[in-house]
């Protein structure tokens, strides 16, 4: 009896360490580290196009978060993750998107990022498949490194520009409301 109970507390203990979530037709971690740091899902959400998934995108924090100024005035470590859905996802189109994100993020107002964001969209020059995973990682007080399944890709500094950039999901006019409200964990 001793023998199956622990085996039963070595299984849930390793599926708990390796736990993943589906969101959509992705599936994403529980849990992430960078940089030593560990982050923790706060939420996800997809983003449908005329019924298609296109991409699925989760918000991972040090903190639990609902607030979306909370997440955006935070100089913590977080994270944000997309994962791609759909071919109709290519590299123009996300760097198309990013662009418009920035602008309607800031207001039309980018002038003081604009050497930055075009640096940050260059990372996005590498064609994507389905299941490719992009991770926005602000890292407390330095800035944004960007992976691509995995492999850091570059890095763009300045917590301003964390904040336009995560502003474009968890701002008052975001790419997607349903990844909005996924990510802070509200309900549809």
């Amino acid at each position: 009896m001793k023998k199956i109970i622990t085996l039963s507390v070595l299984i849930l203990l390793t599926s708990i360490a390796t736990s993943q979530i589906r969101v959509g037709n992705a599936v994403v971690p529980y849990k992430v580290t960078f940089e030593g740091e560990e982050l923790t899902l706060n939420g996800a959400g997809v983003r449908k196009v005329l019924g298609v998934e296109t991409y699925s995108g989760g918000l991972y924090t040090v903190n639990k978060y609902s607030d979306d100024r909370k997440v955006l005035d935070a100089d913590e470590s977080m994270a944000i993750r997309l994962v791609i859905n759909s071919k109709k996802v290519t590299n123009k189109r996300m760097v198309k998107v990013f662009r418009k994100g920035f602008d309607d993020a800031m207001f039309g107002n980018t002038q003081s990022l604009d050497e930055r964001i075009d640096k940050f969209l260059e990372l996005f020059g590498s064609s994507t498949q389905i299941n490719d995973f992009f991770d926005l990682v602000y890292i407390k007080g330095k800035g944004v490194r960007t992976y691509k399944n995995g492999e850091e890709i570059g890095y763009i500094e300045g917590r301003d520009f964390k904040y336009a950039l995560f502003k474009i999901w968890l701002g008052n006019e975001p790419a997607c409301q349903l990844i909005k409200g996924g990510m802070l964990g509200h309900n549809g």
